[in-house]
């Protein structure tokens, strides 16, 4: 049960439940997540470090950047992940962020000038 809860209080955020649904279907560095989000990046990386502290995600470096990497091994949260893609345009918002994944490439400068 305390599985259970835990995926439930991180998807009771916005910010982690948008970032959560976007690693879902991409890998992505902190900026494309700030971007599309529209969030700032240290906002970003405490929700990243949070979810990395509870083992749903992981990280590598690609040259001078870091991505993201859903870990797929909790089927709760990979089943409620689907189910929420799935019915994606009841959603605005992720609607929205999903749509801005063709588009993340723009993000990728913002890196660049913070580096």
């Amino acid at each position: 049960m305390t599985d259970l809860t835990s995926i439930f209080k991180l998807l009771s955020d916005e910010t982690r439940l948008r970032m959560l649904l976007l690693l879902f279907q991409e890998d992505l560095c902190v900026c494309e997540l700030a971007g599309i989000i529209g969030s700032p990046q240290p906002r970003i990386s405490k929700n990243l470090s949070k979810l990395r502290d509870m083992m749903l995600v992981t990280d590598a470096r690609k040259e001078k950047y870091v991505f993201y990497h859903l870990k797929t091994e909790n089927e709760i949260l990979m089943r409620t992940l689907q189910s929420i893609l799935d019915d994606i345009d009841q959603f605005p918002v992720l609607a929205k962020d999903s749509a801005m994944l063709d588009q993340r490439d723009q993000y990728m400068s913002i890196c660049q000038i913070n580096a």
